[in-house]
């Protein structure tokens, strides 16, 4: 998270350091949702804040992730829920998100997600208040640092005749430089002491273990899990280190040679998203189109991404709609760019269903589902949202230029540059047996599902397991009817000695009371 802040300003991309990037983003992004054109209409100071607010979440309270209080930790946690929160309502971006609110969720402890009722009935020593003023002190301090950082830093200035909020940047590129060369190896420090102190944790809880073989099996788990968290963690300080050229010269070269080691498995990585905006001048788009006869063109509509400017925009989380994500992409630059996209005009030509099915699910809804194409061409658009007032309609569009030039099957253009990818087709696909019943069960399945649109079958999966976790939780947690009489039973006051041991209730025993010596 702190990475992400830190590349917006690294990059020197304008719109960032301006505060106007969400002047752009909700219009440019890869998959809008419909909350996106309704947040691409707000005031433009309220952008410019909400650009604040985001360096703000990303940059300064990341560090409150080890804070050593319980509520900075919290407000650090419900920072970044209502970051994530927004992101999912204003864009698709599959899982992403949801992955990121369940790491954060490691921020809790075991009282707050149990909503367990605090200690109030316990005595209070001056210990407790001791600990609780520091707390407080230190808790305050660093709000009001957050505070005035943030006021200061990005000249906040609030205009009570128009109830806007002014905002801007009021640092360098060398100030911010110097300051992230700073602090970058503390971070660095600050999450290795983080990990000795949960390994130190985690080894005084085996030191607790009970019986040997229980001790055994708790050893081996914590010398795996260990070695495997250490060794994440010395790999990820690479990439994290990626951010400051000299922070990453003076990392461990330990760190450099384990890196290198298994960097083909991708265990690690960089993160810049959104580092610079693109489409400040509209969204591009390509749009495909087929033809039988090379002069009436029809559009090849997408499931999920902007098309036909009357369709509002979906709503995909979290499914991952890859060619709908990957024809973003392509848009950013020539066709040359993303050979793969030669492929696709290919496998429409061909009228190969798997790859219909990528754009819509339902065949019928295919322009050329009787007949391929004789013709395949794409067009690229530029694409703005609706102004509010305009009926029926959710974007506008024109056009720039030919994507890609029309072709047909044996076309030697689309020969050319299949030899020149390495796509062409070598040799017929191998049959694959069916006999199998495991195979024929899970063909059965598909066929079954295949009229559901992927996030209707997610969102369906989602909620089913939630509401069987509900009926367990709800069912588990049911008072039994004898635990009134067991408690009462149990704070009965013991009986006055008299002397004789109550007699066994074993109806058995034929051994006389024993007095107590």
């Amino acid at each position: 998270m702190f990475a992400s802040g830190v590349v917006k300003l690294t990059s020197r991309c304008p719109a960032w350091w301006g505060l106007t990037a969400l002047t752009y983003h909700y219009e440019t992004q890869c998959l809008p949702t419909p909350a996106s054109w309704f947040a691409h209409h707000l005031p433009i100071w309220l952008h410019r804040l909400s650009v604040v607010a985001t360096f703000l979440i990303e940059v300064a309270v990341p560090p409150l992730f080890f804070a050593p209080t319980r509520r900075l930790r919290l407000a650090a946690f419900y920072c970044q829920v209502l970051l994530q929160v927004l992101i999912i309502i204003t864009g698709n971006y599959n899982f992403f998100n949801l992955l990121t609110l369940v790491l954060t969720t490691s921020l809790l402890d075991d009282k707050h997600l149990a909503a367990e009722p605090g200690n109030s009935h316990c005595k209070k020593t001056p210990a407790f208040w001791l600990k609780a003023l520091l707390s407080l002190l230190l808790e305050l301090t660093v709000g009001g640092l957050l505070a005035y950082g943030t006021v200061h830093y990005f000249g906040l200035d609030v205009d009570w005749e128009q109830y806007t909020v002014h905002s801007r940047t009021t640092f360098t590129f060398h100030q911010f430089s110097q300051w992230l060369k700073t602090v970058t190896l503390p971070t660095m420090w600050l999450g290795v002491a983080s990990l000795g102190w949960e390994l130190l944790t985690a080894l005084w809880r085996w030191t607790q273990v009970r019986g040997w073989l229980q001790k055994l099996w708790a050893a081996v788990q914590l010398s795996i899990f260990g070695t495997a968290t250490v060794a994440l963690f010395t790999i990820s300080l690479v990439p994290y280190s990626y951010m400051e050229p000299s922070t990453h010269g003076r990392l461990w070269t330990g760190a450099h040679r384990l890196f290198g080691t298994v960097e083909h498995l991708q265990l690690a990585n960089s993160y810049g998203l959104f580092r610079r905006m693109t489409g400040l001048g509209g969204r591009p788009e390509v749009v495909l189109e087929g033809s039988y006869d090379g002069h009436h063109w029809t559009e090849i509509e997408f499931m999920y991404k902007p098309g036909n400017v009357s369709r509002p925009p979906p709503v995909v989380v979290p499914h991952q709609p890859r060619l709908d994500w990957q024809m973003w992409f392509a848009a950013l630059g020539p066709h040359t760019h993303s050979p793969w996209f030669t492929r696709l005009v290919l496998c429409l030509l061909q009228g190969k269903e798997p790859v219909i099915l990528l754009i819509q699910n339902d065949v019928a809804r295919y322009p050329f589902h009787k007949q391929p194409p004789n013709f395949v061409r794409a067009q690229r658009y530029k694409y703005w949202f609706s102004q509010p007032g305009e009926q029926g309609q959710w974007w506008r569009r024109q056009w720039v230029e030919e994507f890609f030039p029309p072709v047909s099957l044996g076309d030697p253009t689309l020969d050319m540059l299949l030899r020149q990818f390495g796509l062409q087709d070598k040799s017929p696909p191998r049959a694959r047996s069916s006999s199998n019943i495991l195979t024929q069960a899970l063909h059965w399945i598909r066929r079954q599902l295949s009229p559901l649109e992927a996030p209707t079958l997610l969102w369906g999966l989602i909620l089913t397991v939630g509401a069987i976790r509900v009926v367990q939780a709800l069912l588990g947690h049911r008072p039994s009817r004898s635990c009134p009489a067991a408690r009462e039973k149990n704070h009965r006051p013991a009986p006055k000695d008299s002397g004789v041991t109550p007699a066994p209730t074993n109806s058995s025993s034929s051994q006389p009371p024993q007095r107590r010596k």
